[in-house]
């Protein structure tokens, strides 16, 4: 890689590191080791775990003689990685009050630094594993700042005060885009990122190989709040016609009836958001569904959900690039019935598909701890592509394969609707 390449590296890792870090700002010292649940992580323990991944396996594994701010953070802050060693209790993070703030925003300047002395070497004296894991984590550091906001939503959401994340509130309801439908002939479809691809991919969107797709239609913008109220107001939730079995017993578990953060307040409909409680509006996209609400209701509408072969082949053939938002909150499709593309696709809410998050043909995880991260996950959970109004900026594409189990729905979550051509 060239000095100029190297360069362009360390402008990224410093951009992603300040925005964690900006996000952090937000927060008062009451916010920062709050847990609401087991599933979720305290603001804290986020900017201490994304520094002990570069720690972990950039600095220990390439730099001699390295020496760790603190050795009891090589336990604390290791999320699942086994082969590195013991693992702090997931449901416990909230409890580490210790080491204070202060003493991680140390452990991420000590860090920060040894990385710019790595990067500082020129040419090509820099082995290329090195780059290849800087970049990685600085991705897996973006999808720690979409958690961050998902997570503190979360946790600020048990508190009945709704407290507000962030006070620019542009929560609106424009002119709603109509609904209609794409046309895609399929046919064979390659999927995935080709060996030749030089940009960054995870090693779970390879290896690249063909599927084939029957014909089938693709809805042009997401499912709005106003659409998934009439399949409340049908007794969706009521009618187990409607759900996979797994999904009903989450429901009648849960007592569901609405998406997570729908609220009635004082006989009015409310939604909480990061900028605190705002007015229900019927045009934005609804968000927070779990796969089983998505799949439910695309059953209800006599549509289905998207493959991910579908999603990923329709958006390389879409001729209209989403603008990443500066929001915190889903923002409704724009008003142009003219739009020939698809809408929605990386700024809005990640659209669950109904493709079970499984290996491609051929894959192979890397060796050693770092494999772990996406490989050992393949299992019991659902794909969904885009991204969301959380996502980092340059952190979404077309190839990306996002993965939750399906009662999950604290993410910014939300559905496109697809058909078969032979329906029509």
């Amino acid at each position: 890689m060239s000095e100029y390449n190297t360069d362009q590296l360390m402008t990224s890792y410093q951009r992603t590191r300040d925005y964690s870090l900006q996000l952090f700002t937000h927060l008062a010292a009451e916010d920062v080791n709050l847990q609401a649940a087991e599933f979720v992580s305290p603001p804290k323990w986020h900017l201490a775990h994304t520094t002990w991944f570069f720690e972990t396996f950039i600095l220990k594994a390439f730099v001699s003689g390295y020496k760790a701010l603190r050795s009891e953070y090589e336990y604390l802050f290791n999320s699942y990685y086994n082969a590195v060693g013991d693992l702090y209790s997931r449901p416990h993070r909230g409890l580490l009050t210790r080491p204070l703030t202060e003493e991680v925003i140390r452990y991420r300047e000590y860090v920060d630094s040894h990385i710019r002395d790595l990067l500082s070497v020129t040419g090509n004296a820099i082995h290329s594993e090195v780059i290849k894991r800087i970049q990685l984590g600085i991705q897996h550091e973006q999808q720690h700042q979409e958690l961050f906001l998902t997570d503190i939503k979360y946790s600020f959401f048990q508190n009945p005060t709704f407290p507000v994340f962030s006070n620019k509130s542009d929560v609106h309801s424009e002119e709603l885009t109509p609904l209609n439908w794409h046309k895609f002939e399929g046919g064979l479809a390659k999927i995935g990122v080709s060996e030749s691809d030089e940009t960054f991919s995870f090693d779970n969107e390879s290896p690249s190989h063909q599927v084939f797709l029957s014909p089938f239609l693709l809805a042009n913008r997401l499912v709005t709040n106003g659409e998934f109220m009439e399949f409340v107001l049908d007794d969706g939730y009521k009618r187990p016609e409607f759900w996979l079995s797994d999904g009903w017993k989450v429901v009648q578990d849960n007592q569901w009836q609405q998406p997570l953060y729908w609220v009635r307040r004082a006989g009015e409909l409310q939604e909480y958001t990061l900028y605190g409680m705002q007015p229900w509006h019927p045009n934005n996209p609804v968000s927070h569904l779990s796969a089983f609400e998505a799949d439910a209701f695309a059953c209800w509408a006599k549509a289905r959900l998207p493959t991910e072969f579908e999603w990923e082949f329709a958006v390389k053939q879409n001729k209209i690039s989403d603008q990443m938002v500066s929001s915190f909150h889903p923002q409704p499709a724009n008003g142009d019935e003219k739009n020939l593309g698809l809408s929605q696709i990386y700024d809005t809410c990640w659209q669950w598909t109904s493709s079970a998050y499984r290996p491609y043909p051929g894959f192979r995880a890397c060796e050693g701890a770092i494999g772990e991260y996406n490989g050992k996950f393949m299992c019991n959970q659902w794909v969904l592509r885009g991204g969301s109004c959380a996502t980092s900026a340059g952190h979404a594409r077309a190839t990306y394969r996002n993965f939750f189990y399906p009662q999950d729905r604290w993410q910014f979550t939300g559905l496109r609707l697809a058909r078969d051509l032979i329906e029509q």
